[in-house]
C-alpha cells in the first residue's frame, strides 16, 4: 500500500475547502473554523465568564493528559494569589535551566491571572517551587524526563533530575488549572490546584510528531505554533519532512539550487518556500526550548524529483525533469550508479548534521518503486556511513529493513498490520523500531467520508481507532524492547494553514502522545475519552481549531 497514495484532485480540493464550513458538529461551542488563515477569536473572551464558573472547583490529579504513571489525592488544594512567587532551585550548576522554565511557567500565567508572578532563586516553602537536584536520591529513578509534582495548601513543588522532567510537569500544571488559564488577555479565576502528588515517568523515550512541509510549505512561525502544542502533550521529537518530489525546503549552499528552484513550488503550483539556515537554527532553538528534538529529513533515493529538478546531473540520462505539483509517489530515484549522487549525498548531509545539534537525521527510503531492490540496497550500504561519519543516527522509513540496516540503525513502522516478517527479523537483530502505523497514528487519514481534508488510503482513522492501540505489541514476533516509541506524522498534500493542521492533528495527536507516555496499564479508551473531552474548553482558550469527534463526550457548557 502507498504511504501518501493520493485519491483527492489536490487543486480542485484546495480550492473547494477553502470556503467550506466545519463539518463536525457537537454539542460544545463550535471550532474556529480550519480553513481561515488564522483561528477565529470571535466572541471567544465573552465566553471566558462563564468557563471560569465551571471550573471553581480543583481538576483533579488524574484528569491530565498524558495520563501520569502515579497519583496519590490529599485533602486540599493550592490557590495561585496576586502575592505567588516562582522560586527556581537548582544544584550542580542546573540553576540556569531551572530558571529557564520558571520564565517559561510565568509567561503563561502572567496573561490570564494578571500577576506578576516574580521569579526568584530565593528559597522559601511557599509558592510554586520549581527544583531540579539531577543527583538526589528521592529523582534518581526519574530519569532525565520524569518529575514530581507534590500540592499542599502553602506551595506546588514540582522536582525534577533533568530539566525536560521539569518542563514536562509544568505542562501537567498547566493541565491543572482552569483552561482559560491559557487566554491572553486577564480572566477571573480562582486559580486553584487539587492537593495530593504525581510521580511521572515515560514509556518510551522517542515520542514524536511529524511535519510535511515539502507537499505544502509552513513558515517558521506556523512552525514554532505546532511546536507549542505538541509540547502540551510531552512530545519531544518534531521530525521534520524537508523534501520530497514538490519541494526542497533547506538551504545547501553547496548546491543552491535545490531550495531556490526546486524549493519554489508546492502542491497545487503555489510559491512555495524554504528555510534558509538561520530560519532552521531558529526552529531548532525554538523547540528545544520546548525541550523537542528536531530530526530533519532528507527522503532518498525515491521522493527526489525537487533535487532532480534542480541538478541535471543526478539524473541517469542527465536531463532535468520539470518541477512537480501532484501527488503520485514512487516516480522519482537518484541515479544510484553515478558518483555525483554520493558527492550530493555527502554536502547535504554534511550542512545538516552540522545545522542539526540533536542526533539523529532521517533518510526516509520509502516507495522508491522506480528504483530496482539492488540499486535501492546499494545505496542505503553507501548512504548509512555517511550519516554516521557526521556523528548522526540513522533513522529510515521501515523499507529499510529490507536492506541492510547499519548498526544502531532505527527504523520507522508505517504499515497497518504489522506483519512484516523483514521488521521483525531486523528488530531481533537490533534494528530499533518506531510505531507509525498508518491506519492509526497517521494524522493526515479522514475521520470519515465526510471529511473535507486529508486521505483516506490507509482507511478512516477516528478519535478510538488512533488510540486503541499497544505499540510494545504491535509488530508481530518483534521483541517489546526493540520498540523505541511512537510517532505521529502528518503529511501535507491537502493542507495549507496552521488551522488544517490543527483540524486534522486534533483530538488525535494527544491519543498518540499517552500512548508513548503513559505506561500501558494506564490505556482505557472509556476513561481517556472523558479526559480529553476536557481537553477541548482549553483547545478553544488556546484557539486551536480541532475536530469535535462524535466519539468524544465534549462538554455542553
Amino acid at each position: 500500500m502507498r504511504r501518501r497514495r493520493a485519491r483527492l484532485l489536490c487543486s480542485l480540493l484546495l480550492t473547494v475547502v477553502a470556503g467550506a464550513g466545519t463539518a463536525a458538529s457537537s454539542a460544545s461551542a463550535s471550532p474556529a473554523s480550519p480553513w481561515s488563515s488564522r483561528p477565529s477569536s470571535a466572541s471567544a473572551e465573552d465566553a471566558a465568564s462563564a468557563e471560569d464558573a465551571a471550573a471553581a472547583a480543583p481538576t483533579p490529579l488524574d484528569r491530565v493528559v498524558p495520563a501520569p504513571a502515579s497519583v496519590r489525592p490529599a485533602a486540599g488544594s493550592y490557590a495561585i494569589r496576586p502575592d505567588t512567587r516562582v522560586r527556581v532551585s537548582g544544584s550542580d550548576g542546573s540553576a540556569r535551566s531551572a530558571r529557564r522554565v520558571g520564565d517559561y511557567l510565568a509567561k503563561v500565567l502572567r496573561p490570564s491571572t494578571g500577576f506578576s508572578l516574580p521569579v526568584t532563586t530565593r528559597s522559601g516553602d511557599d509558592g510554586i517551587r520549581l527544583r531540579l537536584t539531577p543527583k538526589a536520591a528521592g529523582v534518581r529513578t526519574l530519569g532525565e524526563e520524569g518529575y514530581r509534582l507534590q500540592v499542599t495548601g502553602r506551595a506546588i513543588t514540582l522536582t525534577a533530575r533533568g530539566a525536560a522532567g521539569l518542563f514536562h510537569g509544568v505542562q501537567t500544571l498547566r493541565q491543572l488549572l482552569p483552561a482559560s488559564i491559557e487566554r491572553t488577555s486577564r480572566q477571573p479565576g480562582p486559580w486553584r490546584v487539587s492537593g495530593g502528588t504525581i510521580t511521572d515517568v515515560p514509556r518510551y523515550a522517542w515520542r514524536s510528531a511529524m511535519l510535511d512541509v515539502s507537499r505544502h510549505f509552513f513558515g517558521v512561525d506556523q512552525v514554532k505554533r505546532y511546536i507549542d502544542q505538541l509540547a502540551l502533550y510531552k512530545i519531544n521529537k518534531l521530525h521534520l519532512h524537508l523534501s520530497d518530489d514538490q519541494g526542497w525546503r533547506i538551504a545547501i549552499d553547496s548546491w543552491p539550487n535545490l531550495a531556490r528552484h526546486g524549493g519554489s513550488t508546492q502542491v497545487g503550483g503555489g510559491p512555495g518556500g524554504y528555510y534558509t539556515k538561520d530560519d532552521y537554527r531558529e526552529i531548532v532553538r525554538y523547540a528545544a526550548s520546548r525541550e523537542l528534538t528536531v530530526v530533519p529529513e532528507i527522503d532518498m533515493p525515491g521522493h527526489t524529483n525537487a533535487a532532480l529538478a534542480s541538478y541535471a546531473e543526478l539524473n541517469c540520462d542527465g536531463v532535468a525533469p520539470p518541477l512537480y505539483t501532484g501527488t503520485e509517489v514512487g516516480f522519482s530515484s537518484l541515479c544510484v550508479p553515478k558518483e555525483v549522487t554520493y558527492d550530493f549525498v555527502d554536502d547535504v548531509i554534511r550542512e545538516l548534521a552540522a545545522l542539526t545539534p540533536g542526533p539523529y537525521l532521517h533518510i526516509g527510503g520509502d516507495e522508491a518503486h522506480s528504483t530496482s531492490h539492488e540499486d535501492y540496497v546499494a545505496f542505503l550500504d553507501r548512504v548509512q556511513p555517511v550519516v554516521a561519519k557526521y556523528g548522526k543516527t540513522v533513522v529510515g522509513w521501515h523499507q529499510l529493513t529490507g536492506a541492510h540496516p547499519a548498526k544502531g540503525a532505527i527504523a520507522q513502522y508505517w504499515g497497518t498490520d504489522g506483519s512484516e516478517k523483514e521488521v521483525a527479523d531486523a528488530a531481533k537483530a537490533g534494528t530499533r523500531l518506531i510505531l507509525s502505523p498508518a491506519n492509526r497514528a497517521y494524522l493526515d487519514m479522514k475521520y470519515n467520508a465526510d471529511t473535507p481534508l486529508g486521505q483516506s488510503w490507509a482507511g478512516y482513522v477516528e478519535a478510538k481507532q488512533s488510540y486503541d492501540w499497544d505499540p510494545g505489541t504491535y509488530i508481530k514476533d518483534a521483541p517489546a524492547s526493540s520498540v523505541l516509541g511512537v510517532e505521529a506524522p502528518l503529511w501535507t498534500e491537502t493542507l495549507q494553514t496552521s488551522p488544517q493542521i490543527e483540524y486534522m492533528a486534533f483530538p488525535r495527536l494527544p491519543g498518540i502522545a499517552e500512548l508513548g507516555w503513559s505506561p500501558a496499564s494506564a490505556h482505557n479508551w472509556d476513561e481517556y475519552k472523558v479526559r480529553v473531552a476536557a481537553q477541548g474548553s482549553r483547545w478553544d482558550a488556546m484557539g486551536i481549531a480541532y475536530y469535535h469527534s462524535p466519539q468524544i463526550p465534549w462538554p455542553t457548557s
